[in-house]
């Protein structure tokens, strides 16, 4: 029997960090030392435990031809279609035991080879570095055969010492990968378990008076609008900044006239750092933050987050991303108003930071950090408060200090995420506090902010935030001198998030509140070739969370979701609403609600709306508003008055100029008001039913002579129409298993809303109306629905007015309340009505009112796991399938190509076959969407309670 403690394996299952590795330093992405990625085809032998092989594959002259090929940067899981091992995906249970630090003896070993030849201008003097940028989750390196070291910290740098080991040619470099590890007890964020070397692999070549570390440090002062630079380094040398006239001594401190830096106006200025073996380019961001009067300021101006968290994800490649891939998330959040990233939850790959100093985005940068699975022991033996782990905590936290510390993004260091509590963080917290006090520390685990300095929290509600903004949410004394963020809130999976707008109304309120992170950016879902995109347990996980991985604002493939647009909407940087009694009936408001800049960079425009067409445009000037200024600017006065149609003004911000990430006449901001009401439409009872053998007719309408259901509109065949009230759940109306309150999806199955039985009471021709009453109810239960479908014509229109009164005992809200109806052979869509996007009533406010145009498979939405969706709220008309339908009042309407009933048991959108009907709904009314998934579920004024309501159709042939 082998003696697992004194195998090869040891390191495994060691608290430590490493060993052999360099200490960490400042990353940058050149200079004019040499360097030669390691980046490409590598060959590959997986095993399935950690010393199921010896040590001889890192031999020179080992011959690993009938290995495979992989691609580094990658994750093997993804790369060999189920033959290396497949992806895994828990929200915080641990995929083993918990019993640190082992691990289980079942543990995928990834063994690496890759030779390389040094280019031939390699310099022969000097030495070199290795340098690994992210292996999940334990390597262990040689180079020529020659043990150089191992780490655990899958997101986080290692570098060694290789120069004396090289050769010209035929160097070997082997790394052992294995999937679990004693680190892995300290990595159980909310994500794919994807073990391999996902990022950069490089040898850098240091020649003699190279550069080491070194710490730019460079303030603002907003009083003087001076910027002092001091870069401190390790090796001596001298610092450059053309642009301001700097040439001054490492250590030295200079100070001169700057343009500050912010994520409004994100200024740097190009400079180097130059010492005997070694030029390396600075890009520098002079900017101060502080925390002052309770507040998060930079540059003496408090900041409000409008941000999100951010995993790093691309459906095919995993946390393996491209320069590309990166610019693009930079660029869509840019686009969308969003002014800040949480990089949830681990440092991100340093070249995401360098795009966050060029375009503009506020960064809290998280340690690779979480210990979540321990809840269920109540945190007991969690790492945090162990003393045996906390150099391994240390470690972590120094490597991602010392990489980023020289990028002007980064204003707060996050300790990590859901690790509990103690001594190990805040043996980190003093650390980063001692080592850079030019940041502020966040935390969210650290409920009495003894190690923080501020009060987060993730999820609370929008009463606990409005309490909290008011100074009354308790606590300790330092607590509640703190500024206050939502590390984690609108939990965006699925259809939603709602009450993104409640919130941002509370931000604005109340200066302690400076904003928060929508949980979060991307779905994780990954490229299927026969489900479209995989979440937790299609790789038939024993042990999984769903499609709970994908909760994001993007789709997988970067698509913007309706909950982005939304997003957009909420936090747009200019407030334009209507100062008159009524509205916009004549002035607007303007008011810039950004931080930092004024609004010299846009041009505002106007437009004049009759019955959603646009009949007038023009500029509209507006100052130069300084931040958090208003002015009250005069519309134009309508060319011409139009009597009894409704009318809107809309003004709207666009870039003045092309920017970084903007084109000219990009959309910043829009605001919409009426100015003369929606005239609502008539028919008069001029028709009466005819009752013929087979049908009943009145006017152009048929209707079955037993049960009175509508069966054509002059050539256009209509089925099924009736009462509706059920929606396929989204993920919010699920709900999160530990919060009970918001799961109004099983509370409605429980009570058999989704198998409504419709009975017909009466059948009721009429001098001037065909009247058909019914009471829709749940089997099993004994309350329902008394619902009267009321039928009037002109001869050419046709009418339902539909009542409906509660009956029994209603403790539930509704999840919809509108008529549902199949046709035949529709496509094309028309309406008049918000969009162009879905919208719900806790959804809506990126619902711009208009006449638009789709097709039917346009107007779904493709959530990875399906779900309710596709909703066009405030609609006056719409029209489709030949017939044209007009509201009494304004209404919700919805198409597919599919049954509510075969949407709900969908579980991916392959399961979606279209039929031949057409089903639409019309809803008088919906309940909101609320973020209950992981969250607060919907606000009481958007829930749809139960009711006598009373709502009208008109339908007419299209000719």
């Amino acid at each position: 029997m082998t003696d697992r403690t004194t195998t090869a394996v040891d390191h495994v299952e060691d608290h430590s960090p490493g060993s052999g590795a360099l200490p960490p330093r400042a990353w940058y992405p050149s200079s004019d030392a040499k360097s030669l990625s390691l980046n490409g085809s590598w060959r590959l032998r997986v095993s399935p435990t950690a010393d199921a092989e010896d040590d001889s594959f890192a031999e020179p002259g080992f011959d690993a031809g009938d290995w495979a090929e992989v691609t580094v940067p990658g994750h093997w899981v993804l790369q060999g279609a189920g033959a290396f091992g497949l992806p895994i995906y828990t929200n915080h249970l641990y995929p083993f035991p918990v019993d640190p630090p082992h691990v289980p003896t079942e543990n995928p070993t990834g063994d690496h080879l890759r030779v390389f030849d040094l280019p031939r201008d390699w310099p022969g003097d000097g030495g070199a570095v290795l340098r690994f940028d992210g292996v999940e989750s334990c390597a262990r390196v040689w180079l020529n055969g020659t043990d150089i070291g191992e780490f655990r910290g899958s997101r986080l740098p290692h570098e060694f010492a290789v120069g004396h080991l090289l050769k010209p040619a035929g160097n070997v470099l082997a790394v052992r990968v294995h999937q679990w590890s004693a680190g892995s007890y300290l990595e159980d964020q909310d994500q794919w378990w994807l073990p391999g070397i996902f990022r950069d692999v490089t040898l850098l070549h240091r020649p003699a008076g190279c550069v080491l570390d070194f710490f730019v440090h460079a303030s603002y002062d907003h009083r003087t609008g001076e910027g002092t630079l001091r870069v401190d380094s390790d090796v001596d040398g001298r610092v450059f900044v053309p642009a301001l006239g700097i040439d001054v001594a490492t250590g030295e401190a200079v100070t001169v006239p700057v343009r500050p830096w912010s994520a409004e106006v994100p200024t740097l200025y190009d400079g180097e750092l130059v010492t005997e073996g070694e030029r390396v380019p600075l890009r520098i961001g002079f900017r101060t933050v502080e925390r002052d009067d309770g507040l998060i300021k930079v540059n003496g101006r408090a900041i409000l987050f409008k941000g999100v968290n951010r995993h790093e994800w691309h459906p095919d490649t995993g946390r393996a991303l491209d320069a590309e891939t990166m610019l693009e998330d930079v660029l869509l959040m840019k686009r969308h108003n969003i002014n800040a990233v949480r990089t949830s939850h681990y440092p991100p790959h340093p070249a995401f930071l360098d795009l966050c100093d060029e375009y503009g985005l506020w960064v809290i940068d998280e340690c690779d950090l979480e210990t979540h699975g321990f809840t269920e022991q109540a945190w007991r033996d969690n790492p945090v408060d162990d003393d045996r782990w906390t150099p391994a905590l240390l470690d972590r936290a120094a490597r991602m200090v010392e990489r980023d510390k020289n990028h002007p993004s980064v204003v707060v260091w996050s300790l990590g995420n859901e690790a509990g509590t103690g001594r190990g963080l805040t043996a980190m917290a003093e650390w980063i506090h001692d080592r850079d006090s030019s940041r502020l520390v966040h935390y969210e685990g650290d409920i009495d902010c003894r190690d923080t300095d501020m009060y987060s929290r993730m999820y609370a509600d929008h009463a606990e935030v409005e309490r909290i903004g008011r100074g009354l949410d308790g606590g300790t004394h330092r607590r509640r001198q703190l500024p206050f963020i939502l590390c984690e809130y609108g939990h965006a999976m699925g259809n939603g998030p709602g009450g993104l707008a409640d919130y941002q109304r509370l931000f604005e309120a109340y200066d302690r509140l400076q904003g928060g992170f929508v949980w979060e950016w991307i779905d994780h879902g990954i490229t299927h070739p026969e489900l479209g995109y995989a979440y937790g347990g299609d790789f038939g996980e024993e042990l999984h969370d769903g499609n709970f991985v994908c909760d994001g604002l993007v789709f997988p493939n970067r698509r913007p979701s309706p909950g982005l647009v939304e997003f957009k909407k909420v936090i747009e940087p200019v407030g334009i609403e209507g100062a008159g009694t009524h509205g916009f009936d004549g002035t607007v408001r303007i008011t810039n609600k950004r931080d930092v800049a004024d609004l010299s960079d846009l041009v505002f425009e106007w437009s004049y709306q009759v019955d959603g067409e646009t009949v007038e445009t023009g500029t509209l000037s507006v100052p130069s508003l300084a931040p958090g200024a208003s002015a009250e600017v005069k519309l134009p006065q309508p060319a011409g008055e139009v009597q009894g149609f409704e009318s809107h003004w809309t003004v709207r911000a666009l870039l003045a100029a092309d920017t970084s990430w903007g084109p000219r006449g990009h959309e910043v901001a829009w605001g919409q008001g009426p100015l003369a009401a929606r005239r609502l439409p008539s028919v008069a009872a001029s028709d009466a039913p005819v009752l013929g053998e087979r049908a009943i007719t009145l006017g152009r309408a048929s209707f079955d002579v037993r049960t009175g259901a509508l069966r054509t509109i002059g050539g256009v065949e209509v089925s099924g129409l009736r009462l509706d009230v059920w929606r396929a759940p989204t993920d919010n109306d699920e709900g999160a298993p530990w919060q009970s309150d918001t799961r109004w999806a099983t509370v409605w199955r429980t009570h058999g809303l989704h198998r409504m039985r419709h009975r017909i009471d009466s059948v009721e021709p009429g001098d001037d109306a065909l009247t058909v009453r019914t009471r829709v109810a749940p089997a099993a239960r004994e309350f329902g629905l008394r619902t009267v479908y009321r039928w009037t014509s002109d001869g050419t229109r046709v009418k339902l007015t539909v009542s409906v009164a509660p009956d029994g005992d209603w403790t539930m809200p509704l999840p919809r309340l509108g008529i549902r109806f199949g046709l035949q052979r529709a496509d094309a869509v028309k309406w008049y009505g918000g969009g162009p996007g879905e919208g719900y009533p806790d959804t809506k406010a990126a619902s711009r009112i208009g006449r638009w145009e789709s097709t039917v498979d346009r107007l779904q939405t493709p959530y990875v796991r399906p779900q309710e969706n596709g909703a066009r709220p405030d609609v006056r008309w719409a029209e489709i399938g030949g017939l044209r339908i007009e509201g009494d009042p304004n209404f919700a309407f919805t198409a597919r190509r599919w049954t509510t009933e075969h949407l709900d048991a969908a579980t991916h959108l392959t399961d979606l076959t279209p039929g031949n009907t057409v089903w639409v709904n019309l809803d008088h009314g919906l309940h909101g969407i609320g973020t209950g998934s992981c969250g607060p579920g919907v606000l009481p004024q958007y829930q749809l309670r139960p009711e006598p309501a009373e709502f009208s159709f008109i339908f007419t042939e299209l000719g």
